[in-house]
This record gives structure tokens, C-alpha cells and sequence, in this order.
């Protein structure tokens, strides 16, 4: 039975005649078949969010209930793929139907002719349950795609194929205890707004490391953390989710364009398939699912990205991987739900958002986690969700950021003001937070030195000393301040411009692993240990600071990860330098 059409507004459609509907639903809308969801259902009245442009429609248009709601396709042909926001394939609409996506096209959204060549992990006979492995498919060189036995089916198997199949065909039948036979194929089919099951949730306690100094050292993300990457526009926020992407210790990379200027979704989609995964060699694609829904595809496709994405995550994750889903931005699909909100006449909330914007946004970022999976045998996989937030203006008081804040536990401000100092990744220290740090101490402790969290707690406090100083030193200037204070601006100084700082574009520089890390702060903390102890001794700070090891101090972040041993050599030439002006000092005392 078929709806009409009584009133048209942009993306959203009223349809009368829909009493047999249901929310979330999708549906198709006129003959040319645009693709739709009930968000609304007042008697039989269907308020309608259509995922296409919508001009020339007219009333008395006929509306058609699928009866399922909006789903994401999961199975081997994710990984490597771009998608839209509903998870249509642009590689093959390109193909299909050129440079712009026609209204009403059909096309499934994973190529259903392919062969994948599954490899069994079971036998018949064996009993398994929702989650165990059945096979696997070796996606690309770097992913193992693991195909496991759907919820709600238990039993045992009575059949295992192996060989090439395609996502559609019977690859194992399993038996269920009342002797009924269910076939299984790779294809998985999940409604987007729905949390997949799992066993467990976890507190997070390892962090994500993601080689970006600022970040790990300073304010760490938790594997299956949430964090906000806040700044105007022009600060790096997407540059930030570009390294996060190729240098983050996630399996697996999830990248929603939500809204974002054409060109720089264009930018990541050229940039992505060239980029190599430092780890394998092999181009960082082979892990990484895009989704690009650009500022000028429909409205209400922006608002379903985000959910496409998270589903997408999921789903490996219940293969037991670590994957990272990087939204950019939120923002921008705040604004949709702020414009279908309207549209639906609703009670506006601030600036115009609706009134369940923050319900929304947990509803998103709580799907994160460190979980342990469904499955006999014991495992865990985690999301991390990282999202960008783009307040007009840089004002962080407008309501999606403060929405944001009171959900997530990172916060990476980002600066204008550093920015335009070309210090990058341009995330002010002075306002950033992360809520893990303590959490993961043990893991800092026995993995990267029990001295670590110490070398930490300097660099913050050195950080703190300078803001204040910085105060003084702009209304009677530097040479007011004691020698003390003077060293404290100096070393505030190397630890800016010589450790957070952080060139994305070096091939050395754009990442540090922790153990590099670790040295780098032994380093600076040595120095200032060192140089207080001259300044005690009455040495000149200027001599002090004149000295050779300041200098090797700024280019050891230039030092490769493998010629690590040189650092020791730069502790040796600190000491005997510092100590000698030290010396020399108390002699001229």
C-alpha cells in the first residue's frame, strides 16, 4: 500500500496514508524512487527525511515503505571503499553514472559479483555461537577479514565450504538445537541507529598511541576513548585527524567527511590511497573505510553518516580489532539535525539546535568503547571515536562544543593564535584536557619508564610557570625577571618550540614513539636540572645557555628512530658542560 505526498518542504516530505509504517523505516518517494526515512509519524501522517534532492516533486506523489529501517551492508569489499552517507559505493555510481549521482539511482553497496576466496576456521561438527569465526578473507595484504556466525544463531555446524564465493552464496549451514538448518553467507546486514551487542564494556587503561608528542605525552587518548578536536577555522583540525589516521596504533580507519568543503574531502580522497602505512609499507587504504558526505550533497544524508560510520567501526571491532573512527565534523552535522528540526517545525533550543542535540551527540560517542566480544573464545576490540567540532568563530561557549565537552574526556583545543605563530599541530596546552592520563599510569609505568609520568607533570608545570611570567615579562620585560625565572622562560621555550612542536610534513619529525619520547623529556628535564643548579652556583645564565647541548637538544627530534643510541651521547656532552659552568661559577664566587 502506497502513501501520498501533502506537503514538501527541502529534504523533508509529509506523506498521508502511511498508517502500517514505522519509525526509521525507509522509503522510496515518487517513481523516480529517491531514497527516504520516516523520522516522524503522527496518525497516518509520515514526516519524511529524503536523502536526495527533492525539487520538482509535487503533492499526490506516491510514497513506498520498504519495512526495514535504514541499514549499513557489511561484509569483504568495506575496506578500501568510499562511500556516501548511506553508504552508497561513489567508485561505482562514478562509473555508472558520471560525475554527479542521479536521483533515484539503485545500486547495492557492495559489489555482489566479486569472489572472495574464504578460508574455514571450523569444521562440521564443531559448535559454535554468535560471534565465533567461522572463516576468514584476506580483504587486502593488511586486513584479515573475519566472517563470523550472526546474532542469534547458535548451534552446530553441519557444513563448511572453502574456496571463491561471492558475498551472497552459502559459505557454512549450522544446525541450531531444535534441528533447524540456517545458511550463512559473508554478507551482514545491521540497522545503523542500533549499538551492536556485545559481551562487555571495558574501562579504558592503554592508551592510543599516536606518535604526535603533544598528544601522548600531554593528553592522551585511551584505546576505546572519545575525544573533541575543537578550533576556528585555518587551526589544523583536519591535518590533526590526517596524522591520527596514518600514525595512530589502530588496526583499522574510519574516516566520515560530514559536511566538509568539497575540496578538502577531494584533498583526503586523492591524499588517502597515497599515503603509506608506515607500519606494513603497503598504502594506508588497505585499512582505512572513507565516507564522504560533502556541504553540498542533501542535508539529511549528513545526519545519517555519522551512524553509517559507527555501525562500520562495529563491526570490526567484532572481529577483535582496534579501530579509530575520525568524524569531521560534527559541527556540520549538528547543523543538519538543526535544519530537519526546523523544518519539522520543533521547539528550538539554543541557537536554534533541537532541544535533543546533546542526547544525539552521546548517542554517537557512547558507541565507542573498549569491549570484550560475543564469541566462545575471549577477546576484545575497541572504537575510539575522534571527532572535530568547527564553532563559528572559534567560540567555544556555542552549544555543540559544550554539548560535546560534557561527553567526551579529551579535549585537544585548538589555537588560532598558534596557528598563526605556524606552531603545529596547533593544540593550546593551556586549555586542553584528557581524563585517561591517570588511568593508564600503570601502563606508562611498565611499558615506557616509571620516570615518565614525573617528566610529564615538569612540562605541564614548566608550561603553567611561563603563562604566568609571561605577564610580567610584557609589562617591564624579560631582564626584570631572576635568573631563575629567566631559566624557566628558556626551558617553557625548548619544550615548545623543540618538542611540541611537531612538523606533519618531515619524514622523521611527523611521528615519535614513546621510548623517543621518554628520552626527548629526560632530556629537557635534565637540562633544567642541570642549569638550576649552575644558576645556584651563581653561574651566568647567558653562559649557560650559549652552551653546545641546548642547540643538540632542539635537533634530537630530527634523530631517527633506529640511531635512538645518540641520545646518550648528547647526556654525556649536558653533563660535562653544564657541570663545567657550574664550576665555574662557585670559582668566581
Amino acid at each position: 500500500m502506497a502513501g501520498k505526498t501533502v506537503k514538501i518542504s527541502g529534504p523533508l516530505i509529509i506523506a498521508e496514508g502511511m498508517a502500517d509504517a514505522k519509525l526509521y523505516d525507509v522509503v522510496r518517494v515518487s517513481e523516480k524512487g529517491l531514497i527516504g526515512e520516516i523520522i516522524e509519524l503522527r496518525g497516518d501522517k509520515a514526516s519524511i527525511q529524503v536523502y536526495e534532492e527533492t525539487s520538482g516533486l509535487g503533492p499526490g506523489e506516491e510514497v513506498y515503505s520498504t519495512g526495514e529501517p535504514l541499514s549499513a551492508e557489511l561484509a569483504p569489499g568495506l575496506i578500501t571503499g568510499i562511500f556516501d552517507g548511506i553508504q552508497r559505493p561513489l567508485t561505482a555510481l562514478y562509473f555508472k553514472y558520471g560525475d554527479r549521482i542521479s536521483r533515484g539511482v539503485s545500486v547495492n553497496n557492495l559489489d555482489r559479483e566479486r569472489k572472495w576466496l574464504f578460508i574455514p576456521k571450523v569444521k562440521a561438527g564443531d559448535k559454535v555461537e554468535a560471534g565465533d569465526v567461522l572463516g576468514i578473507v584476506n580483504e587486502t595484504e593488511i586486513v584479515e577479514h573475519k566472517i563470523l556466525v550472526p546474532f542469534g544463531v547458535s548451534g552446530t555446524v553441519s557444513s563448511i565450504a572453502e574456496g571463491e564465493y561471492t558475498i551472497e552464496e552459502t559459505v557454512a549451514e549450522i544446525t541450531a538445537a531444535d534441528g533447524e538448518k540456517k545458511p550463512v553467507c559473508m554478507l551482514r546486514k545491521w540497522p545503523v541507529r542500533k549499538g551492536r551487542p556485545y559481551r562487555e564494556k571495558m574501562s579504558p587503561a592503554k592508551p592510543m598511541v599516536t606518535g604526535q608528542r603533544v598528544i601522548d605525552t600531554l593528553f592522551p587518548i585511551a584505546k576505546g576513548g572519545v575525544a573533541a578536536v575543537p578550533g576556528p577555522f585555518g587551526s589544523g583540525k583536519t591535518v590533526v585527524q590526517h596524522q591520527l589516521a596514518k600514525w595512530a596504533d589502530a588496526d583499522i580507519i574510519v574516516y566520515v567527511g560530514c559536511g566538509e568543503r568539497g575540496n578538502e574531502m577531494t584533498d583526503v580522497l586523492n591524499e588517502f590511497p597515497e599515503l603509506k602505512d608506515p607500519k606494513t609499507g603497503e598504502p594506508l587504504m588497505k585499512r582505512t573505510v572513507l565516507i564522504a558526505n560533502t556541504s553540498d550533497m542533501p542535508v539529511a544524508a549528513r545526519e545519517a553518516s555519522i551512524y553509517t560510520g559507527i555501525t562500520i567501526a562495529e563491526y570490526f571491532r567484532d572481529m577483535g580489532y582496534n579501530v579509530a573512527i575520525m568524524a569531521d565534523s560534527t559541527s556540520r552535522w549538528a547543523e543538519a539535525l538543526r535544519e530537519m528540526s526546523g523544518r519539522l517545525e520543533e521547539m528550538p533550543g539554543d541557537e536554534g539546535y533541537p532541544a535533543y542535540l546533546a542526547s544525539r551527540l552521546a548517542e554517537f560517542y557512547e558507541r565507542a568503547g573498549i569491549v570484550k566480544i560475543l564469541g566462545q573464545e575471549e577477546k576484545i576490540g575497541s572504537v575510539t571515536a575522534i571527532g572535530a567540532v568547527s564553532p563559528p568563530g572559534g567560540d567555544l561557549s556555542e552549544p555543540v562544543a559544550q554539548a560535546t565537552l560534557r561527553i567526551v574526556k579529551v579535549f585537544w583545543g585548538l589555537s588560532s593564535a598558534l596557528a598563526y605563530k605556524r606552531h603545529f599541530p596547533a593544540i593550546d596546552w593551556l586549555i586542553s584536557y584528557s581524563l585517561y592520563a591517570d588511568k593508564m599510569k600503570d601502563w606508562y609505568d611498565e611499558t615506557v619508564g616509571v620516570e615518565y609520568f614525573k617528566y610529564r607533570q615538569f612540562v605541564m608545570t614548566i608550561l603553567q610557570e611561563e603563562a604566568a611570567l609571561d605577564e610580567i615579562v610584557r609589562l617591564v620585560g624579560m631582564d626584570a625577571l631572576s635568573s631563575k625565572d629567566r631559566l624557566t622562560m628558556e626551558t617553557a621555550k625548548i619544550v615548545r618550540e623543540d618538542y611540541l612542536h611537531q612538523n606533519a610534513f618531515h619524514e622523521v619529525d611527523t611521528y615519535t614513539s614513546m621510548q623517543k619520547q621518554f628520552l626527548m623529556l629526560k632530556l629537557i628535564y635534565e637540562f633544567n636540572r642541570l642549569a638550576s643548579e649552575a644558576v645556584e652556583a651563581y653561574a651566568d645564565l647567558d653562559e649557560i645557555l650559549a652552551c653546545s647541548c641546548k642547540e643538540m637538544i632542539g635537533r634530537a627530534k630530527y634523530i631517527p628512530e633506529e640511531e635512538i643510541a645518540q641520545f646518550d651521547e648528547i647526556f654525556k656532552t649536558m653533563n660535562a658542560e653544564l657541570k663545567a659552568v657550574a664550576e665555574g661559577g662557585s670559582d668566581d664566587v
